[in-house]
Parts: structure tokens; C-alpha cells; sequence
């Protein structure tokens, strides 16, 4: 065989390889779909907030919200003044001010007449050093905690959890609102499966919607495209992805936006794992490997309701920081506890959640940025035939636009969340033009999360903040 045979039939071999990959990719995506499309199914009509506050009211085991902020003084006062105005019956909201060099603790000190506090914590889970504590006499659910910075969210939520008194914890992010209900909606699963010992709700993008007193009270899509993108990517993310994978027992990831925890579980595990990029997906794969191997039954639930809101990146740099960084805390993850991968100790999440860990975040970007390049310049340069480079290119963008359309047709078909023609038209049409250029600038992201990852590169990057609309 020639040199030129050789090089075209290695071609062709990298053709079809990112072909599986995507192929394979979107037979986890129907399983999960389809999952998820039985979950809403069967699930029962969501019970009104004066309906959860009768049930549950009484019962509801007291939560501590956990927010670390590092930096957030533009958001700061929104998400605090939403936290304290939920509706649950016992609760208190820890806020862990993880050495900031913004004004993030002044503002703080000036919108809730904060002073210097007394506090007795455990010392289970590690974190750098406290600076000390500060309360207010006119808001006492209100915890403030000011420390040295840490180096990551982890940290901070681990003083927030050594500080906490409850048997639940509530880990949110400082520039997330909470709907009202949320926290009730969240609770629910502790009292009536005692086996629960987490639970994770849906995330949606707030960039575009009214706020007023930290609650949005209008939603309304986006106007820029990056966070319009975004806003499609969470809702095939939450409604399709973890709802599926819900109801195969597969869970991996609950939101750090938005997780609510049993206290004592997660100080069995040792707490959030410091040095760790994806803390909130390490933290779940630990529950899973603790309980399963140690044969006690639990449950980890993932619920379309509660809904909370977050803000998404507007610029480039800032969600390409986002996406190398999502990337990183997967393969950290991966590596760590890659025993676990096709093992059917580890029930589901050893055989669906890991086989979709390796062949998205692990496989994926390396294979899908070969593709991307290769291919094309093989078939410029005459290597693969022209049959060969039209399969490639139909079957990654129709799978692509596909797998898009099918969420947003599942949730609209079985919720009907959208109530405009004119947003739903909108998000179908995102739905076809995020794959033409801005799937394959994710995936390059998500490659130098890869070059990231193996330089043992640990820094979370700067993030823009913008201040919530307000009416």
C-alpha cells in the first residue's frame, strides 16, 4: 500500500471515528431523552406554594443556605435580600465572604447593619482561615462569614458547612435568586424518602429578565446571542439530561447554583474536595462511591421544580474561562475516581454516567477537534473522497440540530414553558445556528481545557458581572 493510500485510509478511519463518537454521543442523548420524556410523563401536576405549605410546613427539616462570594459586590445585595424573603419555615443563610477585594463585605455591612459576631463551628471539612464573623440585629438568619481566600469555591463552601447547625445545607451561588417556593419544592424528597440525601433543581438564565427585590418577576429571553445560546444549552441540560438521567438512577452533577444536601453526608465524605475545579461534580461522585460501597441504600433526585436563576456569560473570554474550566473538573473527576467507569458495583452511575463522562468530556473534544480540522483539510487536499466528507458533515450537524430541536419539543410539548410563539421560534431557530460555529468553539474550549488539565493549571479566571435588571 502507498504512502497516499495509507494517508486516505487514515483519513477515512478519523472520519468515521468522530462519526461513532457523535453517534454515540446521541444514543446516551435518546436514552436520557427518553428517560426524560417519561419522567414528565408520569410525573403529577406541580402543587401550588399554599399547597407545598401545608404539607410540608410542619415537617420540613431546618436548611442553612451555604453562598460563597468572592468578588460579587454588583450582585451581592439582590441575591442576599432573595435568600432571606424565601418562603420556608426554619432556615439561615450563610454567607462566606471568601477574602474579596472588591466591596462585596461592605456592602453587606451597609445594607444589613452587620457587626462583629461570636460562632461556634466544627473543623470537619477543611478551608483557609477565618477572618471572622459578623451578624445583624435586624436580620437574624443572616450569617456573614469573612475569611481568607481559598483559591476556589470548595473552600468557601466548607466553612459555610463546618459553620452550619441544620440537617440540611443548601449550597447556592451569590449571584443566583431563588424562586420563593424553591427551597420547599427542594425539601420535599427528605421527608417522604428518608433514603434522600441530596437533591438538584433546574437552573434557568436570568440575563434578560426583570428583577425586584431579588425575584424575578418577568422572564424574558435574552437579547444578546451568547447568553440566548446558553439559555437553550440549560434547558436540553436540565430538562432533557438530568431529568433523564433522574429517572436511570445515572445522576452525576447537581447544580452548584443550586443543591440541597444532607449535612451529615456530605461531612462523611470529608466535605467539598479542595484543589478540585469541579467541586460540584466531585461532590456527588463521591456520594455515590461512599454509599455504594459501603451497601447502604440512598438517593440522589434531581426535580424540574424548584427553579432558580443565574446569571450566564455575555463575552467570549468570560465563557470560554467558564467552558476550559467545566472541562478541567470533569477530567479531574474522571481520573480520580476512573475505577468506577463500566463497573457494575457502581450501578448506573458506573455504567451510563461514566461511559457519558468518557465520551463527551474525556474522548470527546480531543476526537471532535481532530475531526474538525482534519477532515476538511483532507478533503481539500484530496485524501478522502467526496462521499466520506458529506457523510461527516451530515451526520455531525444533523445530530447536532437534532438533538436540540428534540429537547426543546420535549419540553414544550409536555411542560408548555414558553408561553410566545415569537421566544419559541427564537430558541428553535438557536437551536439549528449553534451549530455552525458556536459547538466548535466550545469544543475548542473545551480542548484547552484539556492543555489546561495537563499542565495541573488550578485557577478559576476572572468573571464579569452585570447588575440585574430591575423594574
Amino acid at each position: 500500500m502507498s504512502d497516499g493510500e495509507l494517508l486516505a485510509l487514515a483519513a477515512r478511519t478519523l472520519d468515521w471515528a468522530v462519526i461513532l463518537l457523535f453517534a454515540g454521543q446521541f444514543g446516551i442523548f435518546l436514552a436520557t431523552l427518553s428517560a426524560a420524556a417519561v419522567a414528565l410523563l408520569e410525573r403529577p401536576p406541580a402543587a401550588s406554594p399554599a399547597l407545598m405549605w401545608r404539607r410540608y410546613a410542619d415537617v420540613a427539616p431546618a436548611i442553612t443556605l451555604i453562598a460563597p462570594a468572592y468578588n460579587e459586590g454588583l450582585t451581592i445585595v439582590a441575591s442576599v435580600e432573595a435568600l432571606l424573603a424565601l418562603e420556608y419555615p426554619a432556615f439561615e443563610v450563610i454567607v462566606v465572604n471568601d477574602g474579596s477585594s472588591d466591596d462585596t463585605l461592605q456592602r453587606l455591612i451597609d445594607r444589613f447593619e452587620l457587626r462583629p459576631a461570636a460562632r461556634l463551628c466544627q473543623h470537619v471539612a477543611p478551608h483557609a482561615p477565618i477572618r471572622g464573623f459578623h451578624a445583624s440585629p435586624r436580620q437574624p438568619r443572616l450569617l456573614v462569614i469573612d475569611k481568607h481566600n481559598g483559591g476556589g469555591k470548595a473552600d468557601a463552601v466548607n466553612a459555610g458547612i463546618n459553620a452550619s447547625r441544620t440537617p440540611l445545607i443548601c449550597i447556592t451561588d451569590a449571584d443566583t435568586l431563588i424562586e420563593p417556593d424553591a427551597l420547599l419544592r427542594a425539601a420535599w424528597p427528605f421527608v417522604d424518602e428518608p433514603l434522600t440525601i441530596a437533591v438538584g433543581g433546574t437552573v434557568s438564565i436570568a440575563n434578560g429578565a426583570k428583577v425586584d427585590r431579588g425575584r424575578v418577576i418577568e422572564a424574558r429571553l435574552p437579547t444578546r446571542y451568547l447568553p440566548l445560546v446558553q439559555t437553550l444549552e440549560y434547558e436540553r441540560s436540565f430538562m432533557q439530561a438530568r431529568l433523564g438521567s433522574d429517572r436511570l438512577r445515572a445522576l452525576m452533577i447537581i447544580s452548584g447554583a443550586f443543591g440541597v444536601f444532607r449535612r451529615d453526608a456530605v461531612l462523611e465524605v470529608g466535605g467539598y474536595s479542595l484543589g478540585t475545579i469541579g467541586e460540584d461534580l466531585e461532590l456527588v461522585v463521591k456520594l455515590h462511591r461512599r454509599f455504594r460501597e459501603s451497601g447502604r441504600p440512598y438517593a440522589l433526585r434531581f426535580l424540574a421544580e424548584p427553579v432558580v436563576w443565574t446569571q450566564a456569560p455575555e463575552t467570549l473570554g468570560d465563557l470560554g474561562r467558564q467552558r476550559s474550566r467545566w472541562e478541567r473538573g470533569a477530567l479531574e473527576t474522571f481520573w480520580t475516581h476512573r475505577a468506577m467507569t463500566f463497573n457494575p458495583r457502581y450501578g448506573m452511575v458506573g455504567l451510563l454516567g461514566f461511559t457519558q463522562l468518557l465520551l463527551v468530556d474525556v474522548v470527546g473534544p480531543i476526537l471532535a477537534a481532530l475531526g474538525y480540522v482534519l477532515v476538511p483539510l483532507c478533503w481539500a487536499t484530496g485524501l478522502l473522497d467526496r462521499d466520506h466528507f458529506l457523510a461527516f458533515l451530515a451526520v455531525v450537524f444533523a445530530l447536532g440540530i437534532l438533538m436540540g430541536l428534540l429537547s426543546l419539543i420535549l419540553e414544550q410539548v409536555l411542560l408548555g414553558r414558553i408561553a410566545r410563539a415569537r421566544d419559541l421560534a427564537t430558541l428553535a431557530a438557536i437551536a439549528v445556528a449553534e451549530n455552525f460555529g458556536y459547538r466548535q468553539l466550545c469544543n475548542l474550549w473545551r480542548v484547552q481545557g484539556w492543555w489546561q488539565y495537563l499542565r495541573k493549571h488550578q485557577g478559576w479566571g476572572p468573571m464579569t458581572r452585570q447588575e440585574f435588571k430591575r423594574t
